[in-house]
């Protein structure tokens, strides 16, 4: 009787988030991880060519506008919250849905926070060792000061913390705007660093700039200077797909969209193109105001194009991102297992493990929508994509999982596949069999009065 009583009370009061509206359903489309600020130098060093780099920031766009248009179908199809695992449930069953739950929480999360709060202690600390590099110890303690931050932010009030993630994200928007401002300004006085120049070129020698099949010379402009591989265009796209990445965020609130079948894919039109555009602004805007190799050498690009460009206010490019990348990071909050990504790992060893992994699973709702599209033909689909949509995500995440590890393999990708598949090892005996250990309900029930955890109103079957 007790645990009825206490069930209602808070039935009665659980907090209900309104509808979305439309304007929000982009801003939510939007909500990229500041990779801006991070991902252009790594993007340059990689392909080694100004040309190869811009076709593959647009090329990031163009993917992740087929990607979220593909979850717009799943998500208007199965309007539950949820994402991936209600979609994984619905084509597949138990144990893939229980996979992704297992990596998202154990590796996902804690690599987004892990990267976020790296790039903030970088900015955070770069304008204080601008004659040299500051030391990686430095960054790592400083990001593991503002996981601890953010950790007691969210702990004190979670309105604090709503509240300082829309002033945060405001600071992303102010950064960017000056960054395009001040590259527009520069390039009307003209840039002597740098001018880009095109010059025909083939079919067959752009492939072999691609596949890196013929010498280059360095002296070489754009395309030509390319030293890209098939496995560095593929890391790449793990740079450039980070600074696009939650693409996929409005199917994670499906249940509180308004009109979902308009509003969703409609969100997702309007949305990532705007991106697209802002990014490609934001590399032209760097590069006219910075020759290519200070732009492929800096770690912390903004700061660099700050210091050569707003003089003595320099100082709001590092403060406008830093507290960019910790409204992102309180988004994120999956604290301690990020601790240990953060003293362990590097920005781009994160994002490769990241998006490595992050591609698996989205590929695996490509092959959701595909499987769906056959065993329940007739089921309610308020929106359709053209199925050549979902066919052409699943190979091109194929290739970015693949291409990586036959070009240039790394433990970072044998760690998450291990990862993934020794999930299987819990799943079984204590999901599929359902055993328990004794002391497991103690704990539970400790942890959620002590947390104030709100139990949940809807039992999920694996």
């Amino acid at each position: 009787m007790g645990n009825e009583v206490l069930r209602a009370l808070v039935d009665s009061n659980r907090l209900r988030a309104s509808d979305l509206s439309l304007f929000q359903d982009c801003s939510l489309v939007n909500t990229g991880r500041s990779g801006i600020f991070v991902s252009p130098s790594g993007l340059l060093e990689r392909t080694g060519s100004v040309g190869i780099s811009f076709i593959i920031w647009m090329a990031c766009g163009l993917l992740s506008l087929l990607g979220a248009l593909a979850y717009a179908e799943l998500g208007t199809m199965n309007t539950s919250s949820g994402a991936e695992y209600a979609y994984f449930m619905d084509a597949f069953g138990g144990p893939p849905a229980f996979l992704f739950s297992w990596v998202s929480t154990l590796v996902l999360k804690p690599s987004q926070m892990a990267i976020i709060c790296l790039s903030f202690a970088k900015y955070a600390v770069e304008p204080f060792v601008s004659e040299c590099e500051p030391p990686t110890s430095l960054v790592k303690l400083v990001a593991v000061i503002s996981i601890v931050m953010i950790l007691a932010v969210n702990c004190y009030s979670v309105n604090l913390a709503t509240n300082v993630q829309n002033i945060f994200t405001a600071a992303k928007l102010v950064a960017i705007a000056i960054i395009v401002g001040g590259g527009a300004y520069k390039l009307i006085l003209g840039n002597e660093f740098y001018t880009i120049r095109l010059k025909p070129i083939s079919t067959q020698e752009l492939l072999s700039i691609i596949t890196a099949t013929r010498p280059v010379s360095p002296d070489e402009p754009n395309f030509a200077s390319s030293t890209a591989t098939l496995g560095n265009i593929a890391t790449a796209f793990y740079t450039g797909l980070w600074a696009y990445d939650g693409w996929n965020n409005l199917n994670y609130v499906t249940e509180e969209i308004k009109n979902p079948s308009k509003n969703l894919p409609l969100s997702i039109i309007i949305g990532i193109p705007l991106v697209t555009l802002c990014y490609a602004l934001v590399n032209v805007s760097y590069l006219a105001v910075m020759s290519v190799s200070e732009m492929a050498d800096s770690e912390a690009v903004a700061v660099t194009f700050g210091n050569r460009l707003l003089g003595p206010l320099a100082w709001l490019m590092p403060l406008a991102v830093t507290i960019s990348t910790f409204g992102s990071a309180n988004g994120t909050l999956f604290s301690l297992i990020a601790v240990a990504m953060v003293l362990y790992g590097t920005i781009d060893s994160l994002i490769d493990f990241f998006s490595f992994t992050a591609w698996i699973f989205y590929g695996g709702a490509m092959l959701a929508l595909i499987v769906m599209r056959r065993t329940k033909p007739h089921a309610p689909r308020p929106y359709k994509v053209p199925i050549i949509i979902p066919y052409v995500v699943l190979l091109v995440s194929t290739y970015l999982v693949v291409a990586p590890i036959v070009d240039k393999p790394q433990w970072e990708y044998l760690y998450a596949t291990a990862f993934i598949f020794g999930g299987l090892l819990v799943y079984v005996p204590f999901v599929k069999w359902g055993y328990s250990l004794p002391f497991m309900d103690k704990i539970t029930v400790f942890l959620q009065m002590v947390l104030e955890v709100v139990p949940t109103s809807t039992t999920f079957e694996y």
